[in-house]
């Protein structure tokens, strides 16, 4: 029987997770140079479109259908264009239509994909991105998401009834929402796409300050909001879960501000608006995996750490050399990494997960369960991404031009402009251009004389 109040929780979080990725738009696109803000936003909204008919088509059987071997791959024609969910069942969550976990994890998809965008602005191809988004989802994204999410259940007469992934069920690796699947995927993803195409040019050398930190702020708070729903929305019920979820992702994501602030303080002797936002961040994507597993002062704990480590992480690419435009390796591989990590240190056995981790008198048990979930994420995504980066370098191109690049991809790619200050002197009256045109007729005069 469906659970009406379960049903509508999950499909209000399914929408505030679809929000979430016009936030990222708008906070990518603000992070960008003017020159390049509708291309960033376009990344996303693409992600957006193509990620949804392809969920339709095969994803959500590739990572939610009965397992075909290993715990690696759901099967791809289980539910081939979700055929078969649209009549009154419930899924794996019980009590939920199998349309609303659907949807719930469509947009889990959407948001990994557009996210990987930030690690090549101002340089890519939006037809090759897009390419690449679709192969990445369908190689990478789907099977993972397998991996980690999908539960093997059994009836009551205790025989399987359906098989899943291997992390969710041979491993026992913790991912509450995401923190493997999601950001640790889209991070070593980000990283290995950055090594293909290259650095931007003048990387190191100019400055490539965001342009509009406004803008970067409204993102910010819209991923904050809509994070709510992502995490809380996991627990796939209305119910304590979801609650000590919340109060969780709230304390850790405010104490992630704060060690973001506090060390750009002593860094660099000023807290900016773009720390706090990029704190956010990090601190939403660390307590991703963990928001079921810790007390709300291990929340706190966990956040504070995440702010001080991504604030570090951020400047490793100049160290290293390679061009993480807007930060997806430093906030969300990094935060990812320590979030899912820190379950197996701070994890305690009074928290809806009921495991206790190292400091909790655990052992490491979890700990050793959460690294290898972690790394076998990693390596996968970032040995896969370099495979498709490499093979669409190659063939149809990813990086646009250097003198394009110069110019402005949004010119160049999209032939628009996200300001047009040439507008800005107009109230609808011709007269400007009329006086334009005297003048051009005097010079012409002059010219001809």
């Amino acid at each position: 029987m469906v659970n009406t109040g379960d049903t509508a929780w999950i499909l209000t979080s399914a929408a505030l997770v679809l929000l979430m990725t016009p936030g990222l738009a708008l906070f990518y696109g603000g992070m960008v140079r003017a020159k390049s803000v509708l291309n960033m936003m376009m990344m996303s909204f693409g992600a957006l479109a193509l990620i949804t008919v392809l969920w339709v088509l095969y994803g959500y059987s590739v990572a939610f259908g009965d397992d075909v071997g290993a715990g690696l791959l759901g099967n791809p024609g289980e539910f081939f264009g979700l055929a078969g969910l649209m009549e009154d069942t419930t899924s794996e969550a019980g009590g939920l239509p199998s349309m609303a976990f659907v949807g719930f994890q469509a947009v889990f998809a959407i948001i990994t994909v557009a996210l990987i965008s930030g690690a090549i602005a101002d340089r890519a191809k939006f037809g090759s991105w897009m390419v690449f988004a679709g192969l990445w989802a369908t190689v990478v994204y789907f099977p993972v998401a397998h991996w980690v999410f999908d539960f093997t259940l059994t009836g009551d007469d205790g025989v399987v009834t359906h098989t899943g992934g291997w992390i969710a069920n041979n491993l026992a690796a913790i991912d509450f929402a995401g923190g493997t699947a999601v950001h640790i995927n889209a991070g070593a993803a980000g990283l290995a796409l950055a090594l293909v195409l290259g650095k931007r040019r003048g990387f190191g050398r100019e400055a490539m300050r965001p342009h509009n930190l406004p803008l970067v702020m409204l993102g910010a708070g819209l991923l904050w909001f809509g994070w709510f729903g992502f995490n809380a929305g996991s627990a796939l019920a209305a119910n304590n879960t979801a609650a000590v979820v919340w109060v969780n992702t709230l304390a850790a994501t405010a104490a992630a501000i704060l060690g973001w602030l506090l060390t750009e303080k002593l860094r660099d002797g000023h807290a900016t608006s773009l720390g706090a936002a990029s704190g956010a961040v990090a601190g939403l994507v660390a307590i991703t995996p963990a928001c079921s597993s810790v007390s709300p002062i291990g929340a706190i704990v966990l956040g504070i750490v995440a702010g001080v480590l991504c604030a570090l992480a951020v400047g490793l690419k100049y160290r290293f050399g390679y061009d993480d435009s807007l930060d997806v390796v430093g906030v969300h591989l990094v935060g990812g990494l320590w979030g899912t990590l820190a379950i197996g240190f701070l994890a305690t056995a009074d928290a809806p997960a009921g495991v206790d981790g190292l400091f909790y008198g655990g052992g490491v048990d979890q700990l050793w369960r959460q690294a290898v979930g972690a790394v076998a994420v990693l390596v996968f995504s970032f040995v896969l991404t370099l495979v498709i980066g490499f093979v669409i370098q190659k063939t149809i191109g990813f990086r646009i031009a250097e003198e394009d690049e110069v110019t402005g991809i949004d010119n160049v790619v999209h032939a628009e402009s996200a300001y047009d200050f040439a507008s800005l002197g107009s109230s609808g009256s011709t007269a400007p251009l009329a006086g334009q045109a005297r003048a051009e007729a005097r010079n012409t005069e002059r010219t001809l004389a």
